[in-house]
């Protein structure tokens, strides 16, 4: 799904939602430079995988969270992980390296990608990209986990 796509999902599904649309940004660092509605929602997404390249993640944080990959493995009880490839990436979400989304994981028909959500973000809002880096929807996390369980996605909060 495009960012069009993904609006269109949202309000088929009767998802309350807020857009801002903005210039492109591939780091938290200039999302932090765009003023946004929620800044307190803002999300980090991570594309992460195992050192065989079997498994495939998504580590979701709030903007100002650092993630210490060995920390999060072990507790996890995941083998080594790494960043995923800009490759990896277009072949599983169809997303580009600057617009990783919790949202992508629609485009996974497989369901290779599990999702990691910060404990942060349970009962309140989450602010993601569409699917595309030049907007950020704000929604309601419990929302956001409906729709991708839904679709059979695999979504697990955890603390990070």
């Amino acid at each position: 799904m495009n960012k069009q796509e993904i609006y269109a999902h949202l309000t088929a599904l009767n998802i309350p939602f807020e857009v801002t649309e903005r210039e492109a940004v591939y780091t938290m660092e200039e999302l932090n430079r765009i003023s946004l509605a929620h800044p307190e929602a803002e999300a980090k997404n991570l594309f992460v995988r195992d050192d065989k390249k079997q498994h495939y993640y998504m580590i979701t944080v709030p903007g100002e969270k650092r993630v210490d990959l060995k920390l999060f493995q072990k507790q996890q009880g995941l083998r080594k992980l790494s960043f995923g490839s800009a490759d990896d990436l277009m072949a599983l979400l169809g997303l580009i390296p600057g617009a990783v989304s919790p949202l992508g994981l629609l485009n996974d028909e497989n369901h290779r990608v599990t999702l990691y959500l910060d404990r942060a973000f349970e009962n309140h809002l989450i602010s993601i990209h569409p699917n595309d880096n030049t907007a950020t929807v704000c929604l309601q996390t419990a929302d956001l986990v409906q729709i991708l369980t839904n679709r059979g996605c695999s979504v697990d909060f955890v603390e990070i």
